[in-house]
């Protein structure tokens, strides 16, 4: 699939690669130029493009870059390199352009075509971009061709009836942008062992208690159950730490843990699976435990055991002591806002942070107060929309914006910026104008059993493998199908390569339609 998309990328060109190409007015082949989104490429733009063909030599389709589409919140559905190589492959149209201005003016007076075609619906109404564009184009001696309007249809609205599912085919444009193919990801996967991580964050022991239904009381609205099973498992920071193990990484993890028989097995099951673990034992305080009542597969209560004070002196001194000792490559902060993280203890574990080390965070905003910005100039920070809503007090701007201001504000290097069914957002550059600043990974999830806990795999793997090779691709691929399977299994059950491997296969599978 990769050898097709190439064989139509030549068409799609620069600003400055396209002045070259048509040379300045008057020329001997006369160019025509149309503008749009082209977000789901439907028959009124065929016929429209089709016009504009008719008309001249050179058909240049332009198409308004990913960073300044605003339709909606989650707008573009198809990104702009998709939507490029869409275009590119129409027979007829000679040229595309992604054009990184918000309107279409300053290509037109750099390029100044011959014609510039717009749709038939442009042409009554008041349209304030459409009389910028004329007053342009007629200055420099071109003309404005409206196409026919006999077939008017709407992007938007087919849009809204059935989004568009391309979600194999962007995530092999994103590779194939970036020189990257399915045994890359392999390849990477492979080298993923042997880095040293520490992780600090709280830990949560979290129970499923099964139960079956009885009715209610008839005097009171009691609801009875019958006890069935309880299953618990390790979460919160303590199964981002066995993320980072089942992947293969040598981690150490610094917790609060009660003196109880939670903090036992807590300490078992994490030497099990691989981690080291350095806990700082507080006998004034349980360790966290979030048990949801399961009735037929509904959830009919959530207990929680928690005491969310800001930890002790001594803890905080044993957890900055861990960050020290650890002669860690990378060090992830995994915030729940059960007592370790708040502005009493965060400029102490700052300043506990060796030189050099690559950071990361991640703050739960589900039930507390926690803030993503608090952790400034990490190097990757994975918030979901919630939180990045929550952190920026903005309930109104679309993800592009959203990401934009966060990204600023944490002085962060890279956001991946999780938005649950829909995938992820990445921006890696404070150059939000930049044609590759932002970039869309579709979620991989074939059946939701439990998503919860997606949130800690993406970023177990997404920083492995930024510490592995670098490249935020990979590493954004990768951390979203590790959340992919974590979603498809009940309970937090650390993800595995191997896990990571099926799941590539079978999007490779598809994208060959075998």
């Amino acid at each position: 699939m990769i050898p097709l998309m190439d064989r139509y990328q030549h068409k799609i060109k620069t600003l400055d690669e396209l002045r070259q190409i048509i040379g300045p007015l008057p020329r001997k082949n006369q160019v025509i130029m149309c503008h749009g989104v082209f977000d789901v490429v439907h028959p009124g733009h065929i016929r429209h493009l089709l016009y504009a063909k008719s008309k001249a030599a050179i058909l240049i389709a332009s198409l308004t870059a990913d960073n300044h589409i605003v339709k909606g919140p989650h707008r573009p559905h198809v990104p702009q390199d998709l939507r490029a190589l869409n275009l590119a492959t129409y027979e007829f149209v000679d040229y595309v352009l992604v054009d990184i201005n918000a309107t279409p003016l300053k290509s037109l007076e750099a390029l100044r075509p011959d014609f510039y075609a717009k749709g038939y619906e442009y042409l009554s109404g008041p349209h304030p971009n459409t009389k910028d564009e004329t007053e342009l184009v007629t200055s420099y001696g071109g003309q404005v061709l409206f196409t026919p309007g006999d077939y008017v249809l709407s992007s938007s609205k087919l849009i809204e009836q059935a989004p568009p599912k391309l979600r194999v085919e962007k995530l092999v444009s994103l590779l194939s942008s970036n020189g990257l193919t399915f045994d890359t990801l392999r390849t990477t996967l492979d080298n993923l062992g042997q880095k040293r991580v520490h992780v600090v964050g709280d830990t949560i022991v979290d129970s499923f208690t099964y139960v079956n239904s009885l009715g209610g009381q008839a005097k009171t609205p009691t609801l009875s159950v019958l006890f069935d099973r309880r299953v618990d498992y390790v979460g919160g920071a303590a199964v981002v730490a066995e993320h980072l193990a089942a992947a293969g990484a040598q981690v150490s993890f610094s917790t609060v843990l009660g003196r109880d028989d939670a903090a036992v097995w807590v300490c078992d099951e994490l030497k099990k699976a691989g981690v080291e673990v350095l806990p700082s034992i507080d006998a004034g305080r349980p360790t966290t435990n979030k048990n949801a009542i399961i009735a037929s597969g509904y959830r009919l209560l959530k207990l929680d055991t928690l005491d969310n004070r800001s930890i002790s002196d001594i803890a905080v001194q044993d957890i900055t002591d861990g960050i020290r000792d650890a002669k860690a490559e990378a060090l992830v902060f995994s915030d729940y806002r059960h007592g370790i993280f708040n502005k009493r203890t965060l400029p102490e574990l700052f300043r506990a942070i060796p030189a050099n080390t690559y950071c990361a965070a991640d703050s739960q905003v589900a039930s507390r107060w926690g803030n993503i910005s608090d952790f400034k100039g990490f190097d990757l920070i994975t918030p979901n929309e919630r939180e990045a809503r929550f952190a920026l007090g903005d309930q109104d701007s679309g993800i592009r914006p959203l990401a934009s201001s966060l990204y600023d504000l944490a002085q962060c290097k890279l956001l991946i910026l999780t938005l649950g069914d829909k995938g992820i957002l990445v921006c890696r550059d404070k150059d939000h104008e930049a044609l590759d600043s932002f970039y869309v990974v579709d979620s991989f999830v074939d059946h939701v059993v439990d998503a919860v806990g997606a949130g800690d795999a993406l970023l177990a793997y997404s920083l492995l493998t930024m510490l592995a090779t670098k490249n935020d691709v990979q590493a954004a691929i990768i951390g979203s199908l590790a959340a992919a399977c974590e979603v498809e299994r009940e309970g937090n059950i650390p993800i595995k390569r191997d896990d990571i491997h099926a799941k590539i296969n079978d999007i490779e599978r598809e994208a060959k339609f075998e």
